[in-house]
Parts: C-alpha cells; structure tokens; sequence
C-alpha cells in the first residue's frame, strides 16, 4: 500500500518545513510548495490525496487557489489553514469547498486528525463510484 500524498502549502517556510518532517515521520509522503504556482505545478505532476493550504500569501492567495483545485480536481479535500482567521474568510473556503478549516498555530495531533478524516472520506467517496 503506497503512503498517502499531501501538499503542504504556505509561504512560511519555517513552518512549511517542520509540518513536512512531522508528517513524513507519520508515515505520508509529504510535497511542498512556499506558493499557489509552485502548488498548480505539484499537483500537475503529482497525484495529490490532501492539501493543506495556507490562506494569506502573496501573489495568489489560497481562496483563489481553493477555487483552481476545486475545479480541477474536484475530488482533493483542501483544509484551509491560517494565522489570519475571520468568520468571513473561514466562510468563503467552505462555501469554495474547502474540507475544513484550521487556525495557525494548530497541534500537529489536530492537524493529523483533520488529514485523517478527509483521506477516510475520500475513500469512501471513491468506493461509492466504484461499487454497482
């Protein structure tokens, strides 16, 4: 059984690194990307099972690029993450999709939780397609 695949994105890289070494260490195979661009091209390359996504970036913000994988690969939950949380920007991600929603710092264990949860629900998604 191959490790499940999640892209971190975040222009913080102290954070994007440390996230990375936990999750590897969990067992995940883990890709990253300091912005939406480099994110578009991880996905393009790679088959992504969860993204962890930053909100507040530069260039093209995670909102924008929610909307982008939503409706490229709508079947990818997205969990918004941010340091920068309001009631507005938690609610344009789920209204956009988004699987859920973290507030910066989280615990590596809620974290964990929130990846494990969507990977569940992702399986089940698929097996409900595949079965007659």
């Amino acid at each position: 059984m191959t490790s499940p695949k999640i892209l971190l994105v975040d222009d913080e890289k102290r954070l994007l690194k440390t996230f990375a070494k936990l999750l590897e260490r969990q067992g995940y195979e883990v890709h990253s990307a300091p912005d939406s661009q480099e994110a578009l091209v991880v996905l393009q390359a790679r088959q992504i099972d969860v993204v962890v996504l930053d909100i507040k970036m530069p260039g093209m913000g995670g909102l924008e690029l929610l909307q982008t994988i939503k409706q490229t690969w709508p079947g990818i939950p997205v969990i918004m993450l941010t340091g920068h949380a309001t009631v507005d920007s938690a609610l344009a991600g789920l209204r956009q999709g988004a699987f859920d929603f973290l507030i910066k710092p989280c615990p590596l264990e809620t974290l964990l939780e929130k990846i494990e949860f969507a990977l569940e629900r992702k399986s089940r998604g698929r097996q409900q397609v595949e079965e007659p």
